[in-house]
């Protein structure tokens, strides 16, 4: 298991992918800004699909330029008003760099735009940590989904809609991530649900989990 910064990306391996704002200042400001950045991460995991949701206004719109299709799968994620979290596989040759350095880039302009606002947007450029180990998965999937939580945003996970924990647990079908890759591991949504209910207080104790958290 490698704990450090990793950015030799290959074709198969999984990935947890962080950044936050620069100054740990908010990179989301209002609900529309959280919509607008999903729209611009479904758009680059699927260059090809028809988006009917979430669609930005027309002063906000731009030329795409995609990435190969089927090039990554999302597999769970978290936005946090300052950062965000994603588990994510690489599955072709393009480099999981490439995704997030568009998607970064394309949600900066945005922003800058709206707000008016100069100066980088994220802390310099965003870090990952190669997956080794699939058990690894079941408990950073925990992790990305106890966020809200941990910082003190909401009291129950349920309440918290800018994540996939909802499509875990079967709540809401956003059709973003393949689930499977942690739900095969359990008999049933509730049986995942509460294993991340209760792993909170398991990743705090031990440390080699914990090591492949950034933050």
């Amino acid at each position: 298991m490698r704990y450090r910064d990793y950015k030799t990306f290959a074709s198969g391996n999984y990935y947890h992918v962080f950044n936050r704002g620069n100054g740990k200042n908010d990179i989301y400001l209002k609900p529309e800004d959280y919509k607008i950045f999903i729209y611009r991460l479904r758009e680059n995991l699927f260059p090809f699909a028809e988006l009917k949701t979430a669609e930005p206004a027309d002063e906000l719109k731009y030329k795409r330029k995609t990435l190969p299709d089927n090039a990554f799968s999302l597999i769970c994620y978290c936005l946090m008003p300052n950062h965000f979290h994603f588990l994510l596989r690489q599955n072709a040759e393009v480099k999981i760099s490439k995704l997030i350095q568009k998607l970064c880039t394309g949600y900066a302009a945005y922003f800058k735009k709206k707000y008016d606002h100069t100066g980088h947007l994220f802390q310099g450029a965003f870090k990952a940590i190669l997956i080794e180990n699939e058990s690894y998965l079941m408990w950073l999937s925990a992790y990305i989904h106890q966020n809200p939580a941990a910082a003190g945003l909401v009291k129950n996970l349920e309440d918290y809609p800018y994540s996939s924990y909802l499509d875990y647990i079967g709540k809401r079908n956003e059709k973003l991530c393949f689930k499977d890759v942690i739900l095969d591991k359990f008999k049933n949504p509730d049986d995942y649900k509460k294993f991340v209910e209760d792993s909170g207080e398991l990743i705090k104790q031990r440390k080699e989990i914990k090591s492949l958290f950034l933050d």
